[in-house]
């Protein structure tokens, strides 16, 4: 943006919004200890063998599958507990990281 003349209502919300995720990166940018890193990746190795099992399930309930309404419901059941699993994992790197 260049800096002549006055700002529009849009530019400043955007360097407001700008500047709030510069300050937040900031906090976030503390370097791992290494018990948080092993805690971490255990928590991914979890979720990964979770989602792993979820997908072995969801694949012998589709070979069972007798009509299309019925694949597309698990198909729907399978994106759901898929995105709750990716949920879980982050909230608890989240907390793991926040312990410090």
């Amino acid at each position: 943006m260049s800096g002549d003349g006055p700002k529009t209502a849009y530019e400043l919300a955007m360097e407001r919004l700008r500047q709030k995720d510069r300050e937040s990166a900031v906090e976030e940018q503390r370097p791992l200890t290494d018990a948080q890193k092993v805690s971490i990746a255990e928590a991914r190795n979890v979720y990964q063998a979770k989602v792993a099992e979820r997908e072995i399930l969801h694949q012998d309930a589709l070979a069972k599958a007798k009509s299309h309404e019925e694949i597309e419901k698990l198909s729907k059941e399978m994106g759901r507990d898929l995105e709750r699993l990716a949920g879980e994992r982050d909230r608890k790197i989240d907390e793991i990281r926040k312990r410090g």
